[in-house]
């Protein structure tokens, strides 16, 4: 029997990236923040569609919005970004030592050959 454990933050974060429409939005909030209608123009979806990839975004913390008026406008959010980014990079550090572990072995292994 598995043992479930509620998503961490991180996993939020990598699981509302997974999806190209929530990067395209990530992409396009990088450079300013923009109402929900100026965030929904360049896809081929409803408003409602759009407001749900909005959602998931928000809850993990990429994405905030304020509502002033009728209009709602969306801000990212660097840092959930940036721990993910640091777990990439730590892993990719323990990889490459354990490639040049591994190619230090190899070289060893040809050496001892001939």
């Amino acid at each position: 029997m598995l043992n479930y454990s509620p998503p961490s933050s991180l996993d939020g974060v990598f699981h509302s990236l997974a999806d190209p429409t929530r990067r395209q939005i990530v992409e396009r909030l990088t450079l300013k923040s923009a109402s929900v209608k100026e965030l929904a123009e360049p896809f081929n979806m409803s408003l409602p569609a759009v407001m749900l990839h909005l959602q998931i975004l928000e809850a993990s913390g990429i994405v905030t919005s304020r509502k002033q008026g009728r209009v709602r406008t969306v801000t990212i959010n660097p840092e959930p970004l940036l721990k993910a980014e640091s777990w990439i990079s730590q892993r990719k550090q323990v990889w490459s030592r354990m490639f040049d572990q591994l190619e230090e072995f190899l070289d060893a292994e040809e050496e001892e050959t001939k």
